[in-house]
């Protein structure tokens, strides 16, 4: 990979953590494994971001249960940087509306 590309990657990474923190301030952001899990039940998360160092079996129950509901998730970021993003130590974050989760997708496909 050539310098340039790694420039947009770290560019693009960036974009993707600030959206998370304008999500968060914008109240479109659930947090805490229960109440997360609650809103994917009621469809009320349409993206699901899960730190890329959680532990497995969190992982694979959330992974499990965002499957069974048809919600999308990325598995990208560690938790500092999420927790960085968000301002809160936090391992998993559930976007709930519509037009981030679109913009964070368009972000990542980028």
């Amino acid at each position: 990979m050539n310098k340039p590309e790694k420039n947009c990657l770290k560019m693009n990474s960036q974009k993707y953590l600030n959206l998370i923190g304008i999500a968060k301030r914008a109240g479109k952001v659930v947090t805490g494994e229960a109440i997360i899990l609650s809103a994917i039940r009621k469809h009320q998360v349409a993206l699901l971001i899960i730190a890329s160092d959680t532990g497995q079996s969190t992982t694979k129950k959330f992974i499990d249960k965002a499957g069974s509901y048809q919600v999308a998730y990325h598995h990208l970021i560690t938790k500092q940087q999420l927790s960085d993003a968000i301002g809160a130590p936090r391992t998993m974050v559930g976007i709930t509306d519509r037009g981030f989760a679109s913009k964070l997708n368009e972000i990542k496909n980028s």
